[in-house]
């Protein structure tokens, strides 16, 4: 008897046992199909390629990293290939923003036109193309337009700081700077020599402004440019200089570039196909997140904010339509 009182106490607790987990796990199922998953939630799923100037990256990557935060299943891939390279990408409808330092040239323009690839441009921020030099450079605080063309120009004979100016050490110059894929390139070149893509051709040229950074820093004869945010953010290891167009010697900052003054101040925009605009509800979004963060992000990174984003705002409903 009491053998069996045992086993029908065993069994019982045995019972009560499966008779909980059979409870708990249609529980468990029950709340699973009552909660929503992420994608449920959001409604928002998609991959947005953007590809282009390393001088936009900063604020598009940042911008891009914001985003990921609150759309978690909306995949934002930034790359950097210069502005041509990434022309060359959205011309051909492989990516959907292109981040450009310069205006779609007539050749991009061509491209897109062949593969029906229709574009607006807005204006994210204004940069200052700065022009640095090593922190051990102890000579030379600004540089006319007359001098860095005397140094930059294709016929240029000058490697040495004293045929630079006469004062100046007799220092090799070492020059680094964009690639000529680089919107930077043409903006530069265009301003101090006068012709868009007219420069000289020994000199290190690099995509990446990191490495830029490090030859610059490496020598005291270096000499080199690209975008502001790449000073702020190496600001310990080079030393900036001042440019003068006839007016003085103005330093680069959020001031100087802002008003204008700054001889090298320039905006810089991202590129995005408009039929896209209704097509994708996930890209529409990122294109609003992107305007309505990016006078705060785009000081983050060290360039400067447009006054006002009222006429980027009104190409995008234009974009819309046109989508």
């Amino acid at each position: 008897m009491m053998g069996y009182m045992f086993k029908s106490s065993k069994f019982s607790r045995k019972y009560s046992t499966l008779k909980s987990l059979l409870i708990i796990s249609s529980m468990l199922m029950i709340t699973g199909a009552c909660e929503p998953n992420e994608k449920e939630k959001s409604g928002l799923v998609g991959v947005i390629e953007i590809d282009g100037s390393s001088t936009v990256y900063p604020i598009t990557e940042a911008v891009a990293e914001e985003y990921r935060k609150v759309e978690k299943d909306v995949q934002v891939n930034v790359a950097v290939s210069g502005t041509g390279g990434g022309f060359k990408r959205f011309c051909r409808g492989e990516t959907d923003i292109s981040n450009v330092s310069r205006a779609i040239k007539n050749k991009e323009r061509k491209v897109c036109n062949e593969n029906n690839i229709d574009y607006v441009d807005l204006t994210v921020a204004l940069d200052g193309l700065s022009v640095m030099v090593s922190p051990k450079n102890y000579f030379v605080e600004c540089l006319t337009i007359q001098e860095l063309n005397s140094i930059w120009k294709p016929e240029s004979l000058i490697t040495n700081w004293k045929d630079v100016r006469r004062g100046f050490p007799d220092k090799k110059l070492h020059l680094y700077g964009p690639d000529t894929d680089s919107g930077t390139f043409d903006y530069f070149t265009d301003e101090v020599n006068g012709d868009e893509g007219v420069s000289r051709s020994d000199y290190t040229a690099s995509a990446d402004d990191n490495v830029l950074v490090t030859g610059i820093a490496g020598s005291i004869g270096s000499l080199g440019y690209f975008g502001y945010a790449y000073y702020v953010e190496n600001v310990d290891k080079l030393k900036v200089i001042g440019v003068d167009a006839g007016g003085g010697c103005v330093l680069p900052s959020a001031e100087t570039i802002a008003g204008g003054t700054y001889p090298l101040a320039r905006p810089i925009f991202i590129y995005i196909d408009p039929a896209k605009m209704n097509k994708n509800e996930h890209f529409a979004n990122f294109i609003d997140f992107y305007m309505d963060n990016v006078a705060e992000l785009s000081t983050e990174v060290g360039y400067t904010a447009l006054p006002t984003y009222d006429h980027q705002l009104d190409k995008i409903k234009s974009a819309r339509q046109i989508g």
